[in-house]
């Protein structure tokens, strides 16, 4: 497999991107010394990974100071109570999930209770700090490894899950056992660029373009129960959503008739 030849500085900045939108930095990000130290790069390496994600406003740099997250414009992870187009039928997306995850296999990279970020409670509806499970998970076929998928779901609502169940059913298999009666998703699909640790799991180059999925599940009382970020290799997974014209025919207008997501 050929490398893409992406310099250092790049790929620090692509590590620390997702670590920031991931809200591991509250507190402001490690000095200098110690990225050139956890990355083993040299300190122009590192200033100038720092210099881009201050160029997109991600942090703020002042001298003699932290470094700190620049917080983003108030947005919520889930549209809320959306109708229409928004609050497309997607009961057979779910149906899918778990039928993808029986046909699969997974191994757990990690799981443990953390504090929930600021990120993470917003979209879960929880109190900063609050206890979430956070799970890592690579699924795999046969061809090899599909998507590397962090779940963050509410502590109380994991009680009854760890690494052992996790590695052999579905996740909304597990919260339905739990009690939980599973709604609605909103779910977003965007493009990625495979850094270190990706490119590690999912064996692809570093810069590999990559499917990005952030999908939020509801229960049937509107409530947030798993907060899934997924990322997968786009030559094993294929979204495919079938779609009916609405109106008149100068409406244009299109909405979801059916939403699955196949892989191959």
């Amino acid at each position: 497999m050929s490398q893409m030849p992406l310099p250092k500085y790049h790929q620090v900045y692509l590590v620390l991107r997702e670590q920031l939108d991931e809200g591991r930095f509250a507190d402001g990000l490690p000095g200098e010394m110690a990225l050139i130290k956890e990355f083993g790069v040299a300190r122009v390496t590192v200033r100038r990974a720092l210099q881009r994600l201050a160029d997109e406003g991600l942090i703020s740099r002042n001298p003699g100071r932290r470094t700190r997250p620049v917080a983003p414009l108030t947005e919520r992870a889930a549209g809320g109570s959306g109708e229409g187009a928004e609050r497309a039928n997607l009961h057979g997306l779910l149906e899918n999930l778990v039928t993808m995850g029986l046909r699969t296999s997974v191994k757990v990279v990690d799981v443990a209770t953390v504090a929930a970020s600021a990120k993470v409670a917003e979209a879960l509806r929880l109190d900063f700090g609050d206890p979430v499970q956070k799970a890592v998970r690579v699924r795999s076929t046969r061809e090899g490894p599909l998507s590397y998928i962090t779940t963050y779901v509410p502590a109380q609502l994991a009680r009854s899950f760890g690494r052992r169940e996790l590695s052999s059913k579905p996740i909304l298999v597990l919260l339905e056992q739990a009690g939980v009666k599973v709604g609605r998703a909103h779910q977003t699909i965007s493009a990625r660029l495979a850094d270190n640790v990706l490119a590690q799991h999912l064996d692809v180059a570093v810069g590999s373009a990559l499917l990005a999925v952030r999908r939020l599940i509801y229960d049937t009382d509107e409530r947030p129960v798993q907060w899934l970020h997924g990322f997968y290799r786009p030559d094993r997974y294929t979204y495919e959503m079938q779609l009916s014209r609405v109106g008149s025919i100068d409406a244009k207008v299109w909405v979801s008739k059916d939403v699955s997501a196949p892989f191959n």
